[in-house]
């Protein structure tokens, strides 16, 4: 931590000094589109575990947050996607995790709720499916299940550029869901690309105040690898 800047660490391992087994943890990025990478390296070499996860997926072929579930780190997931993800289908078939598999809108307005304080919410969506077992259903305009706010003890998140206090620029789709998870987590750290002085981001393309973020440092070694990589035919 820099003294003179309580937001401002020195690296993932410093940010996350009092992350604990069984905490629950929200994890940004689509793919391995805008992932943590430094914290979610930082949580592969701590001695953590019964972890809940909440990411749209569980990383990829070695990539993401793979590194910390082949650790049986990982008690349960909450996620929109599991494919595509080999050692994920081994654990759930041998029943060594729990995966809440959540239709991707209603995963991405769970968390949103719990941001703004909504407690639960209803939709259509996953009515008369395996989604909607066990849960309340009100009738609408048509039948709606009702489903929960998705809160964390910690979020960690990455964006391309970000200042002192917080504020944050997303590079493109990296976006996706880092902002709403910074709202509902207690504890918001942030690894950047670009750590700059306050004032040096245009107010008007702040996409996080960083009224949601409470640590914050400047990231290394970034891979941003592909997960599929597509050329065009001459």
């Amino acid at each position: 931590m820099n003294p003179n800047n309580p937001k401002v660490f020195k690296d993932a391992k410093d940010a996350l000094y009092d992350f604990q087994s069984g905490k629950t943890l929200m994890s940004g990025g689509f793919g391995l589109c805008g992932i943590a990478e430094n914290c979610i390296d930082a949580i592969s070499e701590m001695n953590v575990n019964n972890l809940t996860v909440i990411s749209n997926n569980i990383g990829n072929s070695g990539r993401g947050l793979v590194k910390i579930l082949v650790q049986d780190k990982i008690k349960k997931a909450y996620c929109s996607y599991v494919g595509g993800n080999p050692d994920l289908e081994v654990r759930m078939l041998n029943k060594k995790i729990e995966v809440e598999l959540v239709p991707q809108g209603t995963f991405s307005e769970r968390i949103r709720a719990a941001g703004m304080g909504i407690r639960a919410f209803y939709t259509p969506t996953g009515f008369g499916t395996l989604i909607a077992e066990g849960k309340e259903v009100k009738n609408f305009d048509r039948p709606c299940i009702m489903e929960t706010a998705l809160s964390a003890d910690f979020a960690i998140i990455k964006a391309q550029k970000g200042d002192k206090f917080g504020n944050l620029w997303f590079k493109e789709t990296a976006r996706n869901f880092s902002p709403l998870m910074a709202m509902a987590a207690k504890i918001t750290i942030v690894e950047v690309e670009e750590l700059v002085e306050i004032g040096d981001i245009d107010p008007h393309e702040i996409h996080l105040p960083g009224i949601f973020v409470q640590r914050i440092f400047q990231g290394k070694n970034y891979k941003n690898e592909i997960e599929f990589l597509l050329l065009e035919k001459e």
